[in-house]
Parts: C-alpha cells; sequence; structure tokens
C-alpha cells in the first residue's frame, strides 16, 4: 500500500493525539484501529520487542489518567476494558514502524510522524508570537512611561505658567 493511497483525514489522527504527563501521546487502541488491527495484536507485538520501548517511548496509564481521560468521552465506548492502555509518545509511535511491518502500518506512521511535527511546528509558532506580543507589550510600558514623563513636564510648565500669571508685576504701568 503506498502512502499516496492511505486516505485517512489529519483531524482523526490530531484527535486522537492527548497531552499526558506532559507529553503529545496517542493510546494504543487508537493506533490499533488506524493500523486496522486489534489492540491485543499491537501490545503482542509491543510485547515481543519491549526493549525498543523506554518509558519516554511508551507507557502505561494509571487508573488515575485512565479515568481523567474516560471522563472526557461524553459517550464511552472503551466497555470493559481489563488492562489499563498503554500510550505512545511521537518516538514509541515511530518505533511501531519497525515493529508492525504491514505497508499500511508504515503508512499510518508516517501519517502520525508528520502531524505531530505540524503539531510541535504550530505550537513553536505560536510561542514566537506569544513572546514577540510580549516583547511589545515591554516596549509600550517604556512608552507609556516616557508619555507619562512628557505629560508631567507639560503639566509642570503649565503649573509655572499659573503661577506667574498669579504674581503681581512690579514696575510702571503704561496707561
Amino acid at each position: 500500500m503506498k502512502e499516496d493511497n492511505l486516505i485517512i483525514p489529519d483531524e482523526i489522527i490530531s484527535n486522537k493525539i492527548y497531552l499526558i504527563r506532559n507529553q503529545k501521546v496517542m493510546l494504543d487502541r487508537d493506533l490499533a484501529d488506524l493500523y486496522q488491527v486489534e489492540t491485543k495484536v499491537l501490545k503482542q507485538a509491543v510485547k515481543r520487542n519491549l526493549n525498543r520501548f523506554p518509558e519516554d517511548f511508551m507507557f502505561q496509564l494509571t487508573k488515575k489518567e485512565f479515568e481523567n481521560l474516560r471522563s472526557q468521552f461524553v459517550t464511552s465506548s472503551w466497555g470493559g476494558t481489563r488492562y489499563l492502555p498503554s500510550v505512545f509518545t511521537e518516538q514509541g509511535v515511530a518505533m511501531l514502524s519497525s515493529v508492525l511491518k504491514s505497508d499500511r502500518a508504515i503508512a499510518v506512521n508516517i501519517k502520525i510522524i508528520r502531524i505531530f511535527t505540524k503539531m510541535r511546528d504550530l505550537l513553536t509558532d505560536n510561542l514566537s508570537l506569544q513572546l514577540e506580543i510580549e516583547d511589545i507589550k515591554k516596549k509600550m510600558n517604556n512608552h507609556d512611561k516616557n508619555i507619562e514623563l512628557v505629560f508631567s513636564y507639560l503639566d509642570e510648565l503649565v503649573e509655572k505658567k499659573e503661577d506667574e500669571k498669579a504674581r503681581t508685576k512690579i514696575g510702571y504701568k503704561k496707561d
């Protein structure tokens, strides 16, 4: 199967990426669904190659994380899950392509990695924009202080003029 023949909208994949433990991850069952294999087949393949999946590539959800994740779904299709799901980071998803060698798995992995990259680029662009806005705010604060200083000087000048008018003039008056 060529990658071009793979028709999975980006939104479907990006909606299956979650932020857990401050990492973007995908659930084993979602990946299995995308690869069109049973979750247990995916887990068996990973189990046979466990040394390829260190903790920063794949980890098992805690019961609390799983409950929080389930509560995000209005209708639960989790059924009677016996085991807590495993999740895969971007590196873990990339490693799956060496474990699941079907053409579909390879094509899906390429697409997923591209989406992870797009998300990272968007976050980087967003961070750059936020930093730029903060820089502008700082400059504006400095400008605001300078403008306040100018108005303060103008107020002083106006007060001086008023003080000068209030003084009685000494000298001769011309009629």
